[in-house]
């Protein structure tokens, strides 16, 4: 499915089927840039059924506040429109899978 970047008001209809990965990021944030590596690299080649979506905590701040982010990066995963976790940090593929699962 790729990765793309959404806004808020594609949102709710984003992430309400499959598996989705939303990437709360900024261009400033090291570690953000080491995450969106990760899911770019290992986590879409290898999962091409999980959808990563990326949306930029300084131009969608609410969204951002929606959610309560309070630290980049963080992670929401959906699995067909039902939010099953929130991973604040940089996040292995592997802990990302087997929170889908």
């Amino acid at each position: 499915m790729g990765i793309r970047n959404i806004t808020e008001a594609e949102f709710d209809e984003s992430v309400k089927s499959g598996k989705v990965v939303v990437d709360f990021w900024a261009t400033w944030c090291g570690p953000c840039r080491m995450q969106g590596a990760l899911l770019e690299q290992k986590l879409v080649p290898e999962h091409p059924e999980i959808e990563v979506l990326k949306v930029n905590v300084d131009e969608q701040p609410a969204l951002a506040a929606r959610f309560e982010v309070m630290s980049i990066p963080t992670l929401l995963l959906y699995r067909d429109g039902e939010l099953v976790d929130q991973v604040v940090g940089l996040t292995k593929p592997d802990e990302i899978l087997s929170k889908l699962a």
